[in-house]
């Protein structure tokens, strides 16, 4: 769910897609895990009785309902936040309801850095920080996939607008 081809402007090519790093769901994943496990534990130990088969339909639907605000709520956040470059800006969108979006014309981009420590190494992630003229000013984008390549991507880009010499069009 990035930015739609009937997005783009005359001559305007995206570069690079992407969402947040999948990391970025681990603790969605274990938490929806651990209430399946103790829903499950919680079924089995019911002792028996009129009210067994009651009890355990309410369990479930308990666990159910926990997943689904635990789980698929952040889960549908993250399939709905995609980062898009083009060869003329950065584009935000995020929002499951309602879309929220920015735009960062790359003319106006100043600097172009990145972030992460040793486990964000590992995993291939980090913080992609992006510095740009006007009133907002510093874009501080955490979990982004492959950082290094997307501040190389993204800091390319802005020199070729520039033509090298800082001077921009």
């Amino acid at each position: 769910m990035g930015l739609a081809k009937s997005s783009l402007g005359e001559d305007e090519e995206i570069v690079l897609e992407f969402h947040p790093h999948w990391s970025t769901l681990v603790g969605t994943i274990f938490w929806a895990v651990v209430t399946v496990a103790v829903a499950a534990v919680a079924i089995v130990f019911i002792p028996g009785g009129s009210a067994q088969t009651l009890i355990r339909l309410i369990i479930a639907a308990v666990a159910v309902v926990v997943i689904l605000v635990v789980g698929l709520i952040p889960f549908l956040r993250w399939v709905t936040t995609s980062y898009t470059l083009t060869n003329r800006r950065f584009v935000l969108r995020h929002g499951i309801l309602s879309r929220s979006g920015r735009d960062i014309p790359l003319t106006r981009v100043n600097d172009v850095s990145f972030e992460h420590n040793l486990i964000q190494r590992i995993l291939g992630t980090g913080t992609l920080i992006v510095e740009s003229g006007g009133e907002n000013g510093q874009l501080v984008l955490k979990n982004i996939p492959r950082v290094e390549s997307a501040q190389n991507h993204l800091y390319r880009i802005v020199e070729e607008l520039t033509d090298g010499d800082g001077v921009k069009p």
